[in-house]
């Protein structure tokens, strides 16, 4: 069968994508049309919902009752994540009263930042554009995600303060939940784990062959250097990615489980996929 598959212009989702969408691995199952868009713009899509498999950020999850999560393909900081920043140095108080660039209400940067200091005034911008925001003085404060949170003294900002080493303090230890893959609940329950055993093999196939997998991620770089993007892509593509496994389940619904004490996201049930063997 035909399927849609969306995801991010980011060499991480590019290199587990790898082997899939070059037909490096097979799929007697699958047929996939590949779709490409910011995060947001899937997070807004997954919503109507439009597509079979798509990226989300894990915060969408609360807004997309359409779909079932993934156990493959998940983006999990081990004790690192989103940062903020700004050109000096300032106190809790003092980012809470700035107005924020944040990369967009849906994403679990936005969430996460919200559970660490509280509710704040923000703006939303495209997440590429934050840094030079903050740098001109557009904004005070700019909360980075991607390749950002490593070339960030490149931009000529600073880190002020660090999402995912305050997650991993606050849970003890387990993983930062900020993206995953999602597929329609219009399938059934053996249609999406074959699909995401699918997922799995490719990613495990681009680990295996990292060096062409990371050539072929190179076109999602935005400019940065291979260095900066094999660093990065190696952050974000671990074992949780590889299978989620009982500590990332953990991390997603403590996540919501914080969220809902603080009236952040709606009521609503996590739906995950069956365990992969």
């Amino acid at each position: 069968m035909e399927i849609s598959v969306g995801h991010t212009p980011d060499s991480d989702d590019a290199f587990m994508f790898y082997a899939m969408l070059t037909g490096k691995i097979k799929s007697d199952d699958f047929t996939v049309k590949h779709v490409i868009g910011d995060i947001e713009d899937l997070n807004s899509r997954a919503k109507n919902p439009e597509l079979d498999v798509t990226a989300v950020s894990v915060h969408a999850c609360a807004y997309i009752p359409d779909y079932t999560i993934l156990r493959s393909g998940g983006s999990f900081g081990i004790g690192y994540g989103p940062i903020v920043t700004a050109t000096k140095q300032m106190s809790i108080d003092e980012i809470k009263k700035s107005k924020i660039a944040i990369p967009g209400k849906m994403t679990s940067a936005f969430l996460l930042l919200q559970l660490m200091i509280g509710k704040f005034d923000y703006v939303e911008m495209n997440f590429s554009e934050i840094p030079n925001a903050v740098k001109t003085g557009q904004v005070d404060v700019g909360l980075v995600i991607h390749e950002t949170q490593l070339s960030f003294e490149q931009e000529g900002i600073m880190k002020i303060l660090d999402v995912g080493e305050w997650w991993d303090k606050e849970t003890n230890g387990l993983p930062v939940p900020l993206g995953i893959n999602v597929m329609s609940n219009k399938f059934d329950n053996d249609i999406i784990k074959k699909f995401d055993t699918y997922l799995k093999n490719s990613i495990e196939f681009a680990l295996e062959h990292d060096k062409d997998a990371l050539e072929y991620a190179m076109q999602y770089s935005r400019g940065k250097s291979e260095e900066l993007i094999e660093k990065f892509v190696k952050m974000y593509v671990n074992p949780v990615t590889v299978n989620m496994g009982e500590d990332g389940e953990k991390s997603i619904r403590k996540m919501f489980e914080m969220a809902s004490e603080k009236d952040l996201v709606p009521e609503f049930e996590i739906k995950i996929s069956e365990p992969l063997d």
